[in-house]
């Protein structure tokens, strides 16, 4: 979006020539605040939705009709939902501590929704392409346990603290695996650039040559990062942190109006986060048929592509939520530190090997027309 700024800024001179005067960090704080707000209404906007959605979901899987009475079934749901969260009361408890009980939602609201700005919703579309944009995603999104370890110990309530701990350490190990096959899309794309990493997915072999088909152990490492995100997410099977039926609600126990409402607010849009960041590192991001990066309408067919394959990373979150059963906790870490890091650091090391002898050559373009 620089190339857009330039052109901004170049224009709006030209109009008043006295901001010619005006030093260049004014324009770039403008376009941050802009930028900003429109991320925000975008993100709001999509973590709304989602709810709905998944509440419909979850009423076709369980033979009921879920929310159908605001708007055309029930679409403005969300809404109805939000503004009633708006006006309740916020509670504080007495034994809390309360500057970090209320800092606490936002903090964790913060470490999902940074990680907005450098996702590479086309060619064209992004808050910022930094060179460590994945580095960027892992540090920032990190803030999130943070802001859970503050609110369930700052409440003063022991469910919330065993929550918070519960999810602490859930994330934390998860991390790992995570990483490895991070790592392994970044050793095939060469670049820690979210949008060089969607550029290297590009070539002659159109789906082919996205990262989940550069090789067998990429398409393997994809499956491990997606449980991976999943777990980070707290979400089910992995809702060890908000089980309701050992922990009544976990960490958010004692927050309420809108304060309880930002930590939803915070998983709903996180799903879209991890559907975007799959797509971005496994299946070409904004690639696609038509999606030509040197035109406007392009880059606008670019977007839909991105939109299209983070939502159905939203569909299969929400249908694995309501499908599976929640693990015990030494089954959540068995799965993590017995299998998934093992997994990952195979695929990172047979990934590194497999380029050595094949280059940047697709797997299955070669099963099709041989090495």
């Amino acid at each position: 979006m620089k190339e857009l700024l330039d052109q901004l800024i170049a224009l709006a001179v030209e109009k008043v020539p006295l901001l010619g005067q005006a030093p260049d960090w004014v324009f770039y704080l403008l376009w941050m605040l802009v930028a900003g707000a429109a991320l925000l209404v975008y993100a709001s906007l999509i973590a709304g939705i989602t709810s709905w959605v998944e509440r419909r979901i979850a009423g076709r899987m369980q033979a009921r009709i879920g929310p159908n009475r605001v708007g055309p079934r029930g679409f403005f749901q969300w809404i109805a939902d939000g503004l009633k969260s708006l006006f309740k009361e916020d509670v504080t408890p007495a034994n809390a501590d309360k500057p970090l009980f209320r800092l606490a939602p936002y903090l964790v609201f913060t470490g999902m929704f940074g990680a907005w700005a450098v996702l590479p919703y086309s060619a064209r579309l992004y808050a910022a392409d930094l060179n460590v944009g994945i580095l960027y995603v892992m540090a920032i999104t990190s803030l999130v346990v943070i802001g859970i370890l503050m609110g369930g110990w700052a409440s003063g309530n022991k469910w919330g603290l065993f929550g918070a701990l519960r999810s602490s350490a859930q994330i934390v190990s998860y991390e790992v695996p995570a990483g490895l096959a991070i790592a392994t899309a970044v050793a095939l794309s060469g670049s820690l650039s979210l949008q060089e990493m969607v550029r290297a997915q590009a070539g002659p072999l159109g789906i082919l040559g996205w990262n989940i088909f550069k090789s067998p152990f990429a398409l393997v490492a994809f499956f491990v990062y997606f449980i991976a995100a999943v777990a980070e997410g707290n979400r089910t099977p992995f809702d060890l942190p908000e089980a309701e039926s050992e922990l009544v609600a976990g960490y958010n126990t004692e927050y309420s109006g809108m304060r309880f409402v930002f930590f939803f607010f915070a998983e709903w849009a996180n799903l879209f986060l991890i559907g975007a960041v799959s797509t971005t590192l496994f299946l070409g991001g904004w690639q696609g048929p038509l999606a030509n990066p040197d035109t406007w309408w392009g880059v606008m067919i670019g977007a839909g592509w991105f939109f299209l394959k983070a939502c159905f990373f939203v569909f299969v979150l929400i249908w694995i939520r309501w499908t599976l059963p929640r693990l015990r906790v030494d089954q959540l870490m068995a799965m993590c530190w017995k299998y998934l890091v093992p997994i990952a650091f195979v695929c990172l090391i047979g990934t590194m090997l497999w380029m050595s002898v094949f280059g940047d050559r697709a797997f299955f373009g070669l099963v099709a027309v041989g090495p």
